[in-house]
């Protein structure tokens, strides 16, 4: 093999200039050997041809108990909450992807456009600047409320929820305890939840999900569990990065903003790209080697753990022309949703979401602009996502 360590996932420029850390690890190499926060080894595909092909070879296994390393960083979920997508191969996730993408057609997200639309109107009236953090008045609350009224979760409960998602998706290098109890914390939070709507069911999809337990075993206990946890964690927190990072491409880019609010340029074409050229999401989900395999110029062993990263991918000048350039122009051929199988399944949710967002949010304040240079804004922490601590605006 020919790559060996060259950074680790909790260095410095990989949080806080990605794009130029992984351009780097293009040019020097399709693979990469490098470490997880806690020394574990890992492999690390950067390039679009390889990472496309990671995200439907049938040799990578979601299932980490095809994993020959552990450490604090793996294991730091809590078993009552593995039963999930992320964490399962066919048959199982066949099963249970079938079950839950009926709350997630084209048809049942489009009956949810008014409903959106109101969740938008509610918050772009409540703004009481300018100036305004978009983050913390419109992309975080937007989909909190969205998903929360989708899974029947009570509004009550989205501050504990938020706090738990940000421990856990930007953890400080030595912080696997916070991340386990905040998991902890969450598992009881949905057994809670699920044990009330039990007694009084309603028409949501967590109540559903109850009925196809219960009287149709169609999931086990810790698959309903596990499954609200991630329609809840990933239904969250990505579609929050990017309404924030299709406002930000818009404003750092007035002639586009200025294409958009006439007419020339939909909305769509703008969150395509947005999820191109910053995408909310860094890594796909981790993966396993059944067998000993060869990934670029590197061999994998069975067990080792492979990491791709569609960030990086989406910015391979070798598949895109100008791939730096944000253009929303451009035809959508991003992997930013993932690839295969286990093609993000909230896809449809996120873009109505943003979509609606920002087309309301350019006609409630056509002078919108930055309120502070672009060079100033602050990234999460976090080798996961790609995400805004704050975006303020004026008008």
């Amino acid at each position: 093999m020919s790559t060996t360590p060259t950074t680790t996932l909790f260095s410095d420029t990989l949080m806080s200039a990605p794009h130029g850390a992984y351009a780097q690890l293009r040019e020097t190499g399709p693979v990469h050997r490098t470490t997880t926060p806690d020394g574990a080894p890992v492999w690390l595909v950067t390039r679009y041809e390889d990472v496309r092909a990671a995200l439907t070879d049938p040799r990578l296994s979601l299932n980490k108990a095809n994993a020959h390393t552990t450490g604090r960083y793996q294991s730091s979920m809590p078993p009552e909450l593995d039963a999930h997508l992320l964490n399962m191969d066919p048959p199982d996730h066949t099963r249970l992807r079938r079950l839950v993408s009926k709350a997630f057609t084209a048809r049942r997200i489009e009956g949810l456009r008014e409903r959106v639309q109101a969740h938008t109107e509610e918050l772009l009236d409540a703004f009481t600047g300018p100036p305004v953090d978009l983050m913390a008045a419109l992309a975080n609350p937007l989909p909190m409320a969205v998903i929360c009224e989708l899974l029947g979760v009570p509004l009550d409960a989205r501050h504990d929820f938020r706090a738990w998602t940000n421990t856990l998706l930007a953890p400080a290098p030595d912080a696997a305890a916070e991340s386990r109890t905040a998991m902890r914390e969450m598992h009881r939070f949905l057994v809670g939840i699920i044990t009330a709507k039990r007694s009084h069911p309603t028409d949501d999809l967590l109540s559903a999900m109850i009925e196809a337990r219960d009287e149709h075993d169609s999931l086990t206990e810790a698959e309903l569990v596990a499954m609200a946890f991630l329609i809840l964690f990933a239904g969250y927190d990505n579609a929050v990065n990017l309404i924030g990072n299709a406002a930000l491409a818009l404003l750092l880019h007035p002639h586009h903003l200025d294409a958009v609010r006439d007419g020339r340029t939909p909305v769509r074409a703008v969150v395509e790209e947005t999820m191109r050229w910053n995408s909310p999401f860094t890594l796909g989900v981790r993966r396993f080697a059944l067998e000993d395999l060869t990934i670029g110029d590197a061999t994998i062993p069975a067990g080792g753990r492979v990491w791709v990263s569609l960030l990086s991918a989406n910015r391979d000048g070798t598949h895109f022309e100008a791939p730096d350039t944000f253009d929303p122009n451009r035809p959508p051929a991003h992997l930013g949703f993932g690839h295969g199988i286990h093609y993000c399944l909230g896809a449809p949710l996120a873009r109505l979401e943003a979509e609606t967002a920002i087309t309301s949010l350019l006609d409630r304040l056509p002078t919108l602009r930055l309120a502070v240079p672009g060079e100033e804004l602050e990234w999460a922490p976090s080798f996961h996502k790609r995400g805004l601590q704050e975006l303020p605006v004026t008008w």
